[in-house]
């Protein structure tokens, strides 16, 4: 068996699309392979939301295209948001690529790799182009002139239906928990964010397919699932619309509450505009959706909101974050927050400063605005510079980070829910599992607990990690 690598930057979306085409390429009877010096196939899944994601790919890309002058053999793919954006002028940059696939064509990637290593086994290694005309598949770009790589960055009509297959129970290791895509794509134009230039406009699944493919995932042991899409809220607008005054996507988390077996349900990453009153009720009614929201504000001014065409204001957006604390007292809320926007004045800054003290997140990712090609905030004026940026970025961490060590010092001495996820990275007799609330906690434990919903009492705590030990005997 040919073996594969894939690595994967970026998002959850990301990570999910990874797996399927893991799953996809395991059943054509490829070996997926956790060791990149023995791969005989590298496929490296890009992100654009940020240039040093991409930056990171391309470097490790030319490590590949070194190491290929020793071993001609080896086959390099580039998938994802960056292999959407740029297509052939990854090709023209490093020859040594072989191939690239855009974000509606995943469940392509068996198909080309059998060609081309099919190619190399006959000893036509690219001697005559990736396809011949008479099996191109439809809507397919034609091949590079040069013959030298496949690229593929069609759109294709259904493409949302496609990453449903799942790599669970490799090598008898138990999956508990499991990421599905309900859709694709995002309307949203915000003028930071090149998503909908690599994503595609808005596709949802049928509520049918997806309560299906959750179902199979609880048969075979899976306790968790994570609902994803790039604006999960958004969820069946087009295609399902309101129904007795809820949402499509409220529908969606009704149904899947429903499902036998699974025991918690999360998603990510919704739009606060998303957030009606249907949604922040289905956290009070739905025993299975976990007390944990995810906002995305990225600013804490209304002039900068407006400027990245977010829809909302500062006032609406804590009006949402009041109805979800009076939904669920132990409600956690994370966020999303950019530091540096262009145009962005020291008392824009200090609005946002203000909105992350008030509101008291119990998790946020805090990034530098990172300027990316096409979308309209890398044309306007006002672009602050690195340093800037960076003191702005640390500042919002140091605010951050204290109210996340106040707040998880104060679990210490109680008792949690965990979801026992497996063995921690760092080997050992130590297992971990998440809270409701989306805390990590580690515990030193039996892995036969894996799959277990277990009560913990925390005796440790540090900024972002939870320590304990589970009130139960024999453990």
């Amino acid at each position: 068996m040919k073996r594969v690598y894939i690595k994967t930057y970026g998002c959850q979306m990301n990570e999910r699309d990874s797996e399927a085409v893991a799953a996809m390429l395991r059943a054509r009877g490829y070996d997926i392979t956790g060791s990149e010096g023995d791969a005989d196939v590298v496929l490296l899944n890009t992100c654009s939301v940020r240039d040093l994601a991409e930056q990171k790919a391309i470097g490790k890309m030319n490590e590949f295209a070194h190491a290929k002058r020793g071993k001609p053999e080896l086959v390099l793919g580039y998938m994802g948001c960056m292999a959407q954006s740029r297509g052939a002028m990854l090709v023209e940059d490093q020859p040594a690529v072989d191939l690239v696939v855009g974000t509606q064509r995943f469940h392509h990637v068996p198909d080309y790799l059998d060609r081309i290593l099919g190619r190399r086994t006959n000893n036509d290694c690219r001697a005559s182009g990736p396809l011949a005309a008479n099996v191109r598949m439809a809507g397919e770009p034609p091949a590079l002139q040069d013959g030298e790589a496949s690229v593929d960055i069609s759109d294709e009509r259904g493409s949302e239906s496609t990453i449903r297959d799942h790599v669970l129970g490799t090598n008898g290791d138990r999956q508990v928990v499991g990421f599905v895509s309900i859709m694709q794509g995002c309307d949203m134009y915000c003028t930071f964010c090149i998503v909908p230039y690599t994503r595609g406009s808005e596709r949802s699944r049928p509520i049918a397919e997806i309560v299906e493919e959750i179902q199979r995932l609880a048969d075979q042991g899976v306790k968790e699932v994570t609902l994803l899409g790039q604006i999960v809220t958004s969820y069946g607008r087009k295609e399902i619309g309101k129904k007795n005054g809820k949402s499509a996507f409220v529908q969606l988390l009704e149904a899947v509450n429903e499902v036998e077996g699974i025991e918690r349900i999360r998603f990510t990453s919704p739009h606060p505009k998303g957030f009606g009153d249907d949604l922040v009720q289905a956290y009070h009614e739905l025993p299975k959706l976990c007390e944990h929201a995810h906002l995305p504000v990225q600013s804490g001014s209304n002039r900068i909101l407006k400027a990245m065409n977010r829809g909302y204001t500062r006032e609406w957006f804590l009006q949402i974050i009041d109805k979800l604390r009076a939904a669920r007292t132990d409600m956690a809320i994370s966020t999303d927050v950019i530091a540096g926007f262009p145009g962005e004045t020291e008392e824009d800054f200090e609005q946002t400063a203000a909105l992350m003290r008030e509101v008291e997140f119990d998790q946020a990712y805090i990034f530098k605005y990172s300027k990316r090609r096409d979308t309209p905030a890398a044309e306007m004026s006002e672009q602050l510079d690195e340093d800037e940026k960076e003191r702005r970025n640390q500042m919002l961490l140091e605010i951050l980070n204290t109210r996340m060590a106040r707040k998880n010092q104060e679990l210490v001495g109680r008792t949690v829910e965990i979801l026992v996820e497996g063995r921690s990275e760092k080997g050992g007799k130590r297992v971990f599992g998440r809270t409701r609330d989306n805390r990590i906690v580690f515990f030193d434990g039996d892995e036969r607990h894996k799959g277990e919903l277990l009560p913990v009492r925390i005796d440790r705590a540090t900024t972002i990690t939870l320590y304990g030990d589970p009130i139960i005997h024999g453990i």
